[in-house]
């Protein structure tokens, strides 16, 4: 597992890679209150994410309500494992979050 964030000029990366599970959820939590704290387009790349567990998927949706609630912008990039996960956790439509292949 690993989470990394990169800072932009107009947006802020955080790439999620490996297995996302509830070991990495205080650390996944951190980052996207960073990323959202910015105030720039929050850009979650999970496209090396091999699986996703029901605590990274409540985390995003989280943070999704959070930019909602405050007009931030959140774009996600996700991975053929991660899609399938959230679909079948019942989250059809990433909770909101445009998607994007």
């Amino acid at each position: 597992m690993s989470l990394t964030i990169e800072r932009h000029e107009n947006r802020c990366l955080v790439r999620l890679d490996g297995q996302i599970t509830l070991a990495s959820a205080e650390e996944l939590r951190a980052l996207l209150l960073q990323g959202l704290a910015s105030g720039n387009i929050l850009e979650l790349n999970l496209e090396r994410t091999e699986s996703l567990d029901i605590a990274g998927m409540q985390l995003l949706w989280a943070a999704g309500r959070e930019a909602a609630r405050a007009g931030a912008r959140i774009v996600v990039r996700s991975s053929e494992a991660a899609r399938v996960a959230i679909r079948d956790a019942g989250f059809e439509q990433m909770l909101g979050l445009p998607v994007q292949e």
